[in-house]
């Protein structure tokens, strides 16, 4: 899907990024302008599978469910990556840049994911476990603020984005620290991968600590680094047993290609069209330019170089999706169903994907492709729940089909993700008078219409 806006709970009002990295900006609380930061949490599906095929063997090493473990995608430039809020992980756009290969990414999941099995976060308040990502992010940006020096400002982004967490999610103790080491180097065994990786990107960051905080990346803030433990990681990798020839998650061309795409949909585009001049004539680069073109509004040659990456790889499903999304958002929208069409085709497991092809078949207003927009998005909304943009166009496909009663229960869906249980609630009942008795749609209707009140009474509190 080309954009996925997440659901903003602060301000209302979601700034949508042309490209198919999908951004809701949040600006935080009631903070002063000078103090605030706009930040973005985005949904694309190709970045999305990259990260999947690096975690998914990790998390299965570390006997974690990996349809539970939940990555989220935040629109950054620092270096950063943390846990919040139980099974999750944050990755900065900023450390996907900085990378320079897969292992890099491997070591710091691991890492990671060495916190969540280690259940290192596991005194925190429980109300966070159930928070939006948009509200764990907005504490932990606050934290990193106070972190940073400003811990009045801090604190107020932490109580502007909610008061759901009391404490500082980035301050990890050096035990925790080196347990999570230790975790990863088991988990990247799993997997037939040293430490190096790991090793490699720590030893990056390492200069940075003789720095004032202020200047120091958000990473090494939260993970405090010693030289004990780059050498506990040293020391693992000259002893282990492991053969470390298991091939990257990504290959070397499937990284620089993601950061291409990364540049050109969240780079100012006129900065990514320096970086991929038109005399550079690799896949890496024709991606950013379509991208950057596209934003600027220059459709016809973003088309071209789109249609160049297309013609390079038919069944690249990615290639297809940006193509669509270039006809969609340049009002095209009837040429845009056959590429997404396509990309779907190719990937039928990408609920973004599926979603890209419904919006563009509903924008056709054409009834006769509404019962398959239906079905694309029945299908994205059970494979991710948490989509707002997916219940929304589901519960229009569904009114124009004349299915009011599922239409409400959608509604109610996207309305209690975006955080508006009250119009959640009122759709849930609307859906519960006029769904079947004990059909699941009727007990769904009704499990909405609890949570949503549920909402409602805490804050009244």
């Amino acid at each position: 899907m080309g954009i996925t806006i997440l659901p903003n709970f602060f301000t209302r009002t979601c700034l949508t990024a042309l490209g198919g990295l999908a951004a809701c900006a949040l600006l935080l609380g009631t903070v002063n302008p000078a103090n605030a930061r706009g930040i973005s949490l985005i949904r694309d599906a190709e970045i999305e599978h990259n990260i999947h095929q690096i975690a998914a063997p990790l998390f299965a090493a570390a006997g974690l469910d990996t349809s539970a473990v939940r990555i989220h995608l935040v629109n950054d430039r620092a270096l950063n990556a943390f846990v919040a809020g139980g099974q999750r992980i944050f990755i900065n756009t900023g450390l996907l840049l900085t990378v320079e290969n897969a292992s890099e990414i491997s070591g710091v999941i691991a890492h990671e994911t060495g916190h969540i099995s280690g259940g290192h976060l596991a005194r925190t308040h429980d109300a966070i476990r159930d928070a939006s990502a948009a509200s764990i992010l907005s504490t932990v940006l606050g934290a990193a603020v106070a972190l940073g020096g400003q811990g009045r400002a801090g604190s107020a982004i932490i109580a502007g984005g909610q008061t759901v967490a009391q404490r500082n999610f980035l301050k990890y103790t050096r035990t925790q620290e080196s347990a999570a080491d230790q975790a990863a180097v088991k988990f990247l065994a799993a997997v037939d991968m040293t430490a190096e990786g790991l090793y490699v990107f720590l030893d990056r960051i390492g200069d940075q600590e003789a720095l004032a905080r202020s200047r120091q990346d958000p990473y090494v803030r939260s993970h405090p680094l010693t030289r004990d433990r780059l050498r506990f990681l040293r020391n693992q990798i000259e002893r282990s047993r492991v053969s470390g020839t298991s091939p990257e998650p990504l290959t070397k061309a499937e990284l620089v290609r993601m950061q291409a795409k990364i540049r050109g949909f969240l780079e100012s585009p006129q900065k990514a069209l320096r970086r991929y001049p038109e005399s550079d004539h690799s896949v890496p680069a024709k991606y950013a330019r379509a991208a950057a073109l596209h934003r600027l509004g220059r459709t016809d040659e973003a088309l071209r170089e789109a249609n160049d990456l297309v013609a390079y790889k038919p069944n690249d499903a990615f290639f297809n999706e940006l193509k669509g999304q270039i006809l969609f958002e340049s009002g095209r929208v009837r040429q845009a169903v056959s590429p997404y069409q396509t990309a779907v085709e190719i990937r039928t497991n990408s609920p973004l994907l599926r979603l890209g092809l419904a919006q563009a078949q509903i924008a056709t207003d054409d009834p006769s492709l509404l019962p398959e927009a239906v079905k694309h998005l029945e299908e994205a909304t059970r494979r991710d729940k948490r989509i707002p943009l997916a219940w929304r166009q589901l519960a229009i496909a569904l009114g124009r089909n004349g299915d009011i009663g599922k239409s409400s229960l959608a509604s109610a869906e996207y309305n209690l993700l975006i955080g508006r249980p009250r119009d959640s609630a009122r759709f849930a009942a609307k859906a519960e008078n006029l769904l079947s008795p004990g059909t699941p749609s009727h007990l769904r209707a009704q499990d909405l219409k609890d949570a949503a009140t549920k909402i409602l009474k805490r804050r009244r509190k």
